[in-house]
């Protein structure tokens, strides 16, 4: 084994998958597992010594999840890549997994070749997604870039309560009719005022309008 070889921890609480993990990575040319864990608490107890490179992760652990072991371990060490490796594909768990500092994203089930390919990429810094996770995430991102929303700067809330202002509404027929007291519906319009850099109602209404804002009244 040289003395370059790529680290790699493992961290699921199923031994099976765990020595599964182990067999597979021992088997690969300049990779040695370095240690493994079964709770995220263990990892984040045992990884620093293990001076690991890469950690495979699953997400579904007792105790700490594997989202937060990760951006614990990712913000102790910059360095280290996390590929996540989990039974989860919904949107939630791949995004906060990835906000939390891992490189890599791969489902359970992925063939031998395609989690090789994702763990020494992970390890050269790279970013790396399953077919069906880069699938999704371009989805993502292309249903996003279709319903961009006026104003970005805003709240969703503040954003509310100027289509209501574009569309007529007085602040107290806002405050009725988003069920909001008075004074916090003149606290989100001083702001929403501030951060479209206007005086006054009828700048940010003309600004609202000229977004496609307060095209119809409401009741």
């Amino acid at each position: 084994m040289r003395e370059d070889a790529l680290r790699v921890f493992v961290v699921d609480d199923h031994p099976v998958v765990r020595r599964g993990l182990r067999t597979l990575l021992d088997s690969l040319l300049d990779v040695q597992v370095v240690g493994e864990a079964s709770t995220g608490e263990e990892a984040i107890t045992e990884l620093p010594g293990a001076d690991a490179d890469v950690v495979v992760m699953d997400l579904n652990l007792p105790g700490i999840n594997g989202i937060e072991t990760t951006r614990r371990l990712v913000n102790d060490s910059p360095h280290l890549g996390v590929l996540v490796l989990t039974m989860f594909e919904d949107d939630e768990s791949v995004f906060a997994a990835m906000q939390a500092g891992a490189r890599g994203y791969v489902l359970k089930g992925a063939d031998q070749e395609d989690l090789t390919r994702a763990v020494l990429a992970v390890g050269r810094g790279e970013a790396i997604l399953g077919p069906s996770i880069a699938k999704r995430v371009t989805r993502f991102f292309s249903n996003r870039k279709a319903t961009v929303l006026p104003f970005p700067e805003l709240t969703d809330r503040e954003r509310e309560i100027l289509e209501l202002l574009a569309r007529g509404h007085s602040n107290v027929e806002v405050s009725r009719h988003l069920g909001l007291s008075a004074k916090t519906v003149r606290n989100h319009t001083s702001n929403i005022f501030t951060k479209l850099q206007v005086t006054d109602r009828a700048n940010a209404v003309i600004r609202a309008r000229e977004a496609g804002l307060g095209e119809r009244r409401t009741d």
